[in-house]
């Protein structure tokens, strides 16, 4: 199977991460590197890059947002995501948190010396 780059899957992320702010969770990150058999080395360059930076940062204004308060910083981020209720906040920032999970989880059970069930 042809190996999909990080530029590729990082505009897919990005695609899911659209949908998810239309209240549509559409990408779960584990089974798509499974499908697509993404290699250990190219989620690690994903768990490094841009847009996982984004991801984490996006995760913490919507924890802010959530937890509110009067200062101006908060003032800000109730304009941003002052449309989405809070309770989809809440959806939006654990789908993003669970990106990053799976992300993490398919990289550790990538491990080198590891063999798949269905080998045995």
């Amino acid at each position: 199977m042809e190996q999909f780059s990080v530029n590729q899957i990082s505009q897919d992320v990005k695609k899911a991460i659209d949908y998810a702010f239309k209240g549509k969770f559409v990408l779960n990150i584990y089974d798509y590197f499974k499908t697509i058999e993404v290699k250990r080395d190219k989620v690690k360059e994903f768990l490094e890059s841009s847009t996982v930076d984004e991801i984490v940062f996006l995760i913490q204004d919507l924890n802010e947002y959530l937890i509110g308060g009067q200062d101006s910083d908060h003032k800000q981020l109730r304009e941003a995501y002052g449309h989405i209720p809070k309770p989809e906040a809440r959806k939006i920032k654990n789908y993003l948190e669970q990106i990053l999970d799976d992300a993490k989880k398919y990289h550790y059970d990538k491990r080198p010396g590891r063999r798949s069930k269905q080998s045995k």
